[in-house]
């Protein structure tokens, strides 16, 4: 078996484990007075996901190169997706919900930038195709997942504007 295929494998069964715990934790915020926002351009992103490590495998060479320097990138990347998902804990999910009454998380990497976890899956996106020589799906799904994350921002921006202001 490839590298590539281990190292793809690998994504796929993160994102399948983190699932279940955006699920919960969406579950209980929704229990307690939360509200979703988005949900017309949620399916979008899982579809944009499925797609792209699809059609990475679908892609790979007979005898696909791993390129060190994108794989170590990627590896960064990742210890920095754990530390988002640490900083968040309870309110990480996979879709926009707001607690109303929640304080905004200003730890971690929120103390630093404002979408971090957006930031994280930018450089996923375009790094994890490179790591096997393949330039075209890193810019193509990089640019579907601009377009898709232009969208999400403004409707998470609009949907913590209340809770930002009373901070301010």
């Amino acid at each position: 078996m490839s590298w590539a295929y281990l190292i793809i494998g690998l994504v796929a069964l993160q994102r399948l484990i983190e699932l279940p715990y955006a699920a919960r934790n969406a579950k209980r915020l929704l229990a307690n007075g939360a509200i979703e926002y988005g949900r017309k351009h949620y399916p979008l992103f899982v579809v944009l996901h499925a797609s792209w490590l699809l059609v990475m495998v679908l892609d790979l060479p007979a005898d696909p190169p791993i390129h060190l320097w994108p794989l170590i990138a990627y590896a960064v990347i990742e210890v920095l997706r754990i530390w988002v998902l640490l900083s968040l804990g309870p309110y990480w999910t996979t879709r926009i919900i707001s607690l109303p009454d929640a304080p905004l998380v200003r730890k971690g990497p929120y103390r630093f930038f404002r979408h971090p976890n957006y930031l994280i899956v930018v450089c996923e996106i375009a790094l994890l195709p490179l790591v096997f020589g393949e330039i075209a799906v890193s810019a193509v799904f990089s640019l579907l997942n601009a377009a898709l994350l232009f969208w999400r921002i403004r409707v998470e921006n609009a949907a913590l504007a209340e809770r930002r202001a009373a901070v301010a």
